[in-house]
This record gives C-alpha cells, sequence and structure tokens, in this order.
C-alpha cells in the first residue's frame, strides 16, 4: 500500500518512493496505449459522418509522475500554486494515486486514473527562477521606448475619429454580431491587411514558415495547451453540442499550431522549428473597464502569432527562442513608432502554461492608459507533454520539445494605438512609413461617403 501519499513525513517519504512496486504499476497503467485522455465531462461519441467528434482522440498526456508524486516536491508545488492564484489540488491528486494503488476492479481502477490525469492537468507549470512573485502590481519594466504623444486629453478615441471619418462602426451591431464586435470599412480593412502582412513579411525573414490553420478544434486540443473549456471562467466558445459534440472555436492560433504536433516524434535535427499563422481569434470575455471599450477588447479578431518548438538539451533554448520573440516584437513595434514598455510577468499573471512571460504595452492617449499588445510566454514542457510532442535527444532517448508563443499583431489594438498616435487636424491619420508600401499609401483620409451614412431606420428587424 502507499500509504498516506499526501503527506509530507509518510512511510513512503522515509525510502526510495520509486522503487515502490504500486508505484511502477500505477505509472505503466497511466503510460499505457489503453488509458483514456484526460477530459472534463467531454462527450466524443461518434455522433455522424460529418461530426467534429466522429472518432476517439489519440492524445494520452504524460506528466511528470515522478515529480508530482514525490512528497519531497509536495512543498515546493504547493507554493508554486499559491503564486498562481491558487489553482491545482496536488493534494488531491496525491489522494487519487493512493485510490488507484489499491483498487482493484478494473473498471473502477481506470475511472480513478481518468479523475487522476484530469486533476494532474490543473497542476500549472513550474515559474522561472527570474520571474517576479506575487499579482500584477508586481510586473517588472524592463525596458520603455518611444515618445508619448503631446496631445494627452486632445486625441480623439478610436471610435470617435473612426466612426466620423467612415472607417469604422461598432454602434448598432448587436442585432447583427452581438456587442463587443466591429466593422473595419475600406481604409482600415485595408489597414489590418497592411498590418498583417508587414508583420509576415518581417516574420519570414527571420525564417518562420507560415501556416494556414483551423478555427474549429477538439477540446483535448485547447485544455493540452492549457486553457480550460468548460467552467464559468472558461473564454472559449463552444459549437452547438448536439450536431458538433465538443468542438470549440479557437481563441488564438497558438492552439492550433501545438495541436498540429500532437504525438510528433522529431530528430534533434528537426529543431528549432518556426510558424507563424494569421487566424481569428474567439474570445468570449469581457470586461468593464472603461478603457476596454471600443475595440480594444472584443469577441473575435484578426492576430499573427509566433510559434516554436525547440530542443532542451542545454536548458537554455526556450529562453533563447523567447528572447528572440521579445527581440522580434521590440523591433516591429519601434517600426511603427508606438511608444513602449516591456513587463516581465509576475508569477500571478502567467496562466497555467507559461513559465515565462513577458507583454509589451502601449500608450493609449486618448483615454490615457497603457494597453497590452502583445505577450510572450516560454511554456516549456507543459504544452508538449499534453499533447505527445518529444523529440530524440544527443542520448538516442526520447524526451518533450519546449513550446514558445507570441504574438506579433494582434490587429484592433495596434490600429487602436497607430490612430490614437497619429492624428493630424484635418481628422486625417498619417501612417508609420513602413506600412507605406503595404497600404499603398501614407494617410488614413475622412471618407467623403461611407457605408456609415445611412440613417438608422426607426424601425427594428424582426424574423417573422
Amino acid at each position: 500500500m502507499l500509504g498516506s501519499m499526501y503527506g509530507l513525513h509518510t512511510t513512503l517519504g522515509r525510502f526510495q518512493w520509486r522503487t515502490c512496486k504500486h508505484f511502477s504499476v500505477i505509472r505503466a497503467l497511466l503510460k499505457s496505449a489503453d488509458s483514456k485522455c484526460y477530459r472534463r465531462d467531454i462527450s466524443i461519441d461518434c455522433l455522424s459522418q460529418n461530426s467534429y467528434q466522429d472518432s476517439q482522440s489519440s492524445i494520452c498526456p504524460e506528466f511528470d509522475w515522478d515529480y508530482l508524486c514525490n512528497p519531497e516536491n509536495t512543498l515546493e508545488i504547493k507554493e508554486n500554486i499559491r503564486n498562481r492564484k491558487g489553482i491545482g489540488d496536488i493534494d488531491a491528486v496525491h489522494r487519487l494515486w493512493n485510490d488507484v494503488s489499491r483498487e482493484d476492479n478494473s473498471m473502477k481502477k481506470q475511472g480513478l486514473i481518468d479523475k487522476l490525469k484530469s486533476l494532474a492537468a490543473d497542476i500549472p507549470n513550474k515559474i522561472h527562477p527570474l520571474a517576479p512573485i506575487g499579482n500584477e502590481s508586481c510586473n517588472r519594466v524592463v525596458k520603455t521606448f518611444g515618445k508619448e504623444s503631446v496631445n494627452v486629453g486632445k486625441v480623439k478615441g478610436v471610435v470617435e475619429i473612426g466612426e466620423k471619418a467612415g472607417w469604422l462602426r461598432t454602434s448598432n451591431v448587436g442585432t447583427t454580431t452581438g456587442q463587443r464586435s466591429y466593422y473595419f470599412l475600406n481604409q482600415l480593412a485595408r489597414l489590418e491587411l497592411a498590418l498583417v502582412n508587414y508583420c509576415l513579411d518581417k516574420l519570414r525573414l527571420e525564417g518562420f514558415q507560415l501556416v494556414s490553420v483551423p478555427e474549429i478544434l477538439r477540446p483535448e486540443i485547447i485544455e493540452g495547451c492549457g486553457f480550460k473549456t468548460t467552467g464559468q471562467r472558461t473564454q472559449v466558445y463552444k459549437l452547438d453540442a448536439k450536431r458538433h459534440g465538443s468542438a470549440c472555436l479557437s481563441g488564438t492560433s497558438e492552439m492550433a499550431l501545438a495541436g498540429y504536433f500532437q504525438n510528433q516524434e522529431f530528430s534533434l535535427q528537426d529543431l528549432p522549428i518556426k510558424l507563424t499563422a494569421v487566424s481569428r481569434c474567439h474570445r468570449a470575455e469581457i470586461s468593464e473597464l472603461e478603457e476596454e471599450k471600443g475595440i480594444y477588447r472584443v469577441h473575435n479578431f484578426t492576430k499573427v502569432e509566433m510559434f516554436s518548438v525547440v530542443a532542451q538539451e542545454t536548458g537554455k533554448e526556450s529562453d533563447d527562442s523567447l528572447q528572440e520573440f521579445i527581440d522580434l516584437q521590440t523591433d516591429l513595434y519601434q517600426s511603427l513608432g508606438l511608444h513602449c514598455r516591456l513587463l516581465d510577468m509576475a508569477s500571478q499573471e502567467l496562466g497555467a502554461p507559461a513559465s515565462r512571460k513577458f507583454d509589451y504595452e502601449t500608450w493609449m492617449p486618448a483615454k490615457g492608459f497603457w494597453g497590452e499588445i502583445s505577450s510572450a510566454s516560454n511554456c516549456t514542457d507543459y504544452q508538449s507533454r499534453r499533447l505527445g510532442a518529444k523529440y530524440k535527444n544527443k542520448a538516442d532517448q526520447l524526451t518533450y520539445v519546449h513550446t514558445i508563443n507570441g504574438t506579433a499583431c494582434a490587429v484592433p489594438r495596434l490600429v487602436m494605438a497607430i490612430i490614437e498616435n497619429n492624428q493630424l487636424p484635418n481628422g486625417s491619420v498619417l501612417l508609420p512609413q513602413v506600412l507605406h508600401p503595404y497600404f499603398q499609401g501614407s494617410l488614413l483620409t475622412v471618407e467623403p461617403k461611407s457605408l456609415n451614412h445611412w440613417k438608422k431606420s426607426l424601425t427594428p428587424f424582426t424574423v417573422q
């Protein structure tokens, strides 16, 4: 018997715990191909030939059981959980581990194993030793660049100037798409394409391969990346369960890019791999903050994402890749003439998957606040363990890759920053010089007759 696995001063903790026969048996069960993947009340029944859930998932996460279930690590894991807003319960993991060892009925044992994997999935990644500990007030400013707008208090907000000039529509969209939505019109739609293509060209020159990704994903992929698909705090949109099972809309192309590597085995020579993708991002998150109204926090938007897969031979590869992402972001935002600051994010701002994360914020002069425009995260082996992405190291042994992700261009927020920081007295906006060839012009000018000129009907449209 394993004994009280969840205590530090247990009988098990007094001897070489890994030699315990129950540990090797349970670990073998957890790694077996017959073990079901962890799920949170997710039905994966075969619903129809065209269903997004027409076959069982083959993703079998392999957690670091040696680390999680060693009593000597309990205090360290608990401290990590406390520093991450308290999400995760290592005591419950230990109790279930003990229950698995005592259960003889194979069906009940399998059910316990599924619950054990589900609870283990909640344990967050280890915090990088250099990351600040605490809440958002502990975020550390690494550097600042660019000039602050001299027109603070006189600048018009992006919604005010955009709707008046005929580039933007955010009002009267509720009956069409719901609130927190928008239309980019004519010149602003062109600016979106200009930003995307400019970013992609820079990334391709740095060796990134372009991928067009799906935006409808299985929940196992999303949860394998560290994002919850159930519960009150989830930001994930789900499709109609009756028709599409538990399929979800992707919140970022990071999810699909990570999923592309599920159950893959690489040689050391294959790595690193650097990918970029443009996608629409779908998020159910809302905010009542005044500064986040308009197009700052919306339910769907276009984003250019960076993603890399690296080895862990020296232990520095993923940190180096993270720094490369930050350097690329720095170059991008400096070239756009933005006033930015780089933040080393505190532990409570990391989420579950990131070991370390850096955010870029830019100054939004209309409402006078620093607004996040990008992030870059080192997820070490958190995602690769959950998705089964491995490589053969120099010793010819399979081990897990590390994954790194970062934002190159979150379109609405860059549009907001460019418009608010480059306004001219006549209502036009002078675009950053690097965008001129992509936009085929240098100015956003007032539309003589825009798609916004129609008067709102006094009779609302109703479906008969």
